[in-house]
């Protein structure tokens, strides 16, 4: 896997459509804090939708498309509901098993939300697309892409400019893997 190109492909996105991608971060950052994080997950699955379609299609990104996948808030709640109970016993017990419980879900669950986006999967589905995905072949790459996600996610995470800055291009980093490997 040519993790140069996938940087690349993000980062010309990115550039050449840095206004729409700021204003679309900002309405899903909006959208969870309004709603305490329950929106969350449906949010970045529109957010999600949204950047594949700037991919796959040169569209550009729409305020409206963090709505778009409404239709994935049950099992998208339920999921994080489940996963939060886990991984709060997991720390409250000791917590090296919250933190590979964490580690584990995010490697195994790295494809779910583009797979339930693209492919119109359900939970269940998209959930074992995932780790067929990752666990399949090249696994090396896929701890690379993982890693390189979650360090971006975190860096901008740690400042608002970085999050609009970084989240985007994460985002469109993973989808041009994602893209790559289905």
């Amino acid at each position: 896997m040519n993790m140069q190109y996938h940087i690349e492909t993000a980062w010309k996105h990115c550039i050449s459509n840095i206004v729409p991608l700021i204003i679309l971060t900002l309405v899903a950052a909006a959208v969870s804090i309004v709603s305490i994080g329950i929106l969350a997950p449906v949010a970045f699955a529109g957010y999600t939708h949204s950047l594949f379609q700037l991919l796959k299609h040169n569209r550009e990104p729409r305020a409206q498309d963090v709505f778009s996948q409404l239709r994935l808030f049950l099992p998208l709640f339920i999921f994080g509901f489940i996963v939060f109970i886990i991984s709060i016993i997991g720390f409250t017990l000791f917590v090296i098993p919250g933190i590979l419980f964490t580690i584990i879900m995010g490697y195994t669950c790295l494809y779910m939300i583009p797979v339930m986006v693209d492919k119109q999967y359900g939970l269940l589905n998209a959930i074992k697309k995932s780790i067929s995905m990752v666990t399949r072949s090249h696994i090396s790459d896929h701890i690379i892409v993982f890693i390189i996600f979650s360090a971006l996610t975190a860096i901008g995470g740690s400042s608002f400019i970085g999050f609009l800055f970084l989240q985007p291009f994460a985002t469109l980093f993973l989808l041009s893997v994602y893209e790559e490997i289905k």
